[in-house]
């Protein structure tokens, strides 16, 4: 759930035209949080240096282009999240429809959380993990006839392989068939727009958060990527315009020795760039000493993912942190200075009424109202194939059926009231304005009405702070 429209570009048929000689690849990313897609630009980049004749189209900017994929042998489809997983699986049936031989793939999280969907409906592979080799060797297998159950990290219908999990040398991402900066996410601040560019400098996560898509597929190992590439990324994204970056890693402090090194590098070399991270906060707490030199170093914000202010919901999550360490968290991003943007999952199968009220006033009165994206309120807990929520004791309890073609299992609240609660929340986040005050006021109220109970009473400040930085595009997963 987010709370812009995406437009789906209408879809032209032309008539199937066979694949020509010589062998021809399309990659197609859908849709990565408004960012110019790195699921794009690092497979291009592999293919290419291997000589193979390939072409990237990204569906959030650009019109599918019938033509071209009616002419491709092989067509990669990223799948970070589930939004590009909605819009690659509509893409993927026009394809098919116009070109039946072509060999199709879905590569990313989500390819893997849905494997069993996906091989059922219109891919002929998937793949997850570290994919890029997976994806260059199971091109060469086509181009070559080759087995494609030899192909390490690649599942077919007819052959299961793991995420593949082993390091692969990456070399500088090729963004030179996508969109220009312009065309994606801005940083907001101050009342000024700047474009922002996205790199990673690790892939996987080193914990296990019960709800994150991460675990299934990586189970709690990551993968450092050298700091010259991540670099040199930044350097070409800034010559092409970025005056942000966004540390897109599941969690920045991971490596808090690597992340440092390039914080630093960038810092030297182009101080008037800003950036921000996704951290934890048992992190932000761990690694306090660092906090206050990261906002020294251009640091705009931070991304954290709170959850959940009932201890009982966060250890079902298993997140690693309480809420008393939150409230500890504030206080040290408040004496560096480095504004916070929570995310949370506003409703679970274990989350009361009174733990949603709690969590309304403890944002209030933290002062964090202008810190929460609004579509963060209506946040429903997904529970894709594959989540290691399945595995829990009480999933028993109240898991409902697979529900494949939205590609999460459906779960009902013992309280009727709450699912009621989302769906209104969830509809008035689809199009509220820009005012938080005037947003939170309203869910507040939803929410005490639901409660049978009057909405406290308060005001909002009568002059308005600057809201914190942040993108034109809301976080969330």
């Amino acid at each position: 759930m987010n709370n812009h429209k995406i437009t789906v570009n209408r879809i032209q048929g032309t008539k199937p035209v066979s694949s020509p000689d010589p062998f021809r690849a399309v990659l197609l990313a859908c849709y990565e949080m408004g960012h110019q897609p790195l699921s794009l630009a690092w497979p291009l980049a592999v293919l290419k240096e291997a000589g193979i004749p390939v072409t990237g189209l990204d569906l959030s900017v650009l019109a599918l282009d019938m033509q071209l994929v009616s002419q491709a042998a092989f067509v990669g489809i990223a799948v970070p999240m589930l939004t590009a997983m909605r819009l690659g699986i509509q893409a993927a049936r026009e394809i098919r429809r116009v070109n039946p031989d072509a060999h199709i793939c879905f590569y990313g999280l989500y390819a893997w959380l849905n494997a069993d969907f996906l091989l059922d409906d219109v891919a002929d592979s998937i793949i997850a993990g570290e994919y890029e080799q997976p994806l260059l060797e199971l091109v060469q297998a086509l181009q070559t006839g080759g087995d494609l159950a030899t192909v390490a990290g690649v599942s077919t219908a007819h052959c299961r392989n793991e995420p593949h999990k082993q390091r692969v040398r990456l070399p500088l991402p090729d963004r030179t068939d996508l969109p220009p900066l312009t065309n994606y996410a801005h940083l907001v601040y101050d009342g000024q727009r700047f474009p922002a560019g996205y790199v990673e400098s690790t892939r996987g996560c080193l914990h296990t958060c019960r709800h994150c898509p991460v675990v299934p597929v990586y189970g709690g190992r990551f993968f450092v990527i050298p700091a010259d590439t991540v670099l040199a990324d930044i350097r070409q994204q800034v010559a092409a315009g970025a005056r942000h970056i966004t540390f897109g890693d599941p969690d920045f402090l991971n490596g808090p020795g690597h992340a440092l090194k390039i914080a630093r590098a960038l810092h030297q070399e182009f101080p008037q760039v800003t950036f921000d991270f996704t951290t934890k906060v048992e992190h932000i707490l761990k690694h306090r000493a660092l906090i206050g030199e990261l906002r020294e170093l251009g640091a705009a914000y931070v991304v954290s993912a709170f959850e959940s202010v009932s201890d009982r919901v966060l250890a079902h999550l298993d997140k690693g942190h309480t809420v008393a360490d939150m409230d500890e968290c504030l206080a040290v991003l408040e004496e560096a200075g480095l504004p916070v943007q929570p995310t949370w999952v506003a409703f679970t199968p274990w989350t009361t009424l009174d733990d949603y009220l709690a969590c309304l006033d403890w944002i209030r009165t933290r002062g964090l109202v202008q810190n929460v994206p609004t579509v963060q309120y209506g946040i429903r807990l997904l529970i894709p194939p594959n989540s290691a929520l399945l595995n829990q004791p009480d999933t028993k309890h109240w898991i409902g059926d697979l529900d494949a073609e939205n590609f999460t299992y459906l779960w009902r609240h013992p309280d009727p009231r709450m699912d009621e609660l989302q769906r209104r929340i969830a509809a008035f986040a689809e199009q509220a304005g820009e005012d938080h005050w005037a947003n939170f006021r309203v869910i507040e109220g939803m929410a005490y009405e639901f409660a049978g109970q009057p909405a406290p009473e308060w005001s909002a400040p009568a002059v308005h702070l600057p809201p914190p930085p942040r993108l034109t595009e809301d976080w969330f997963c």
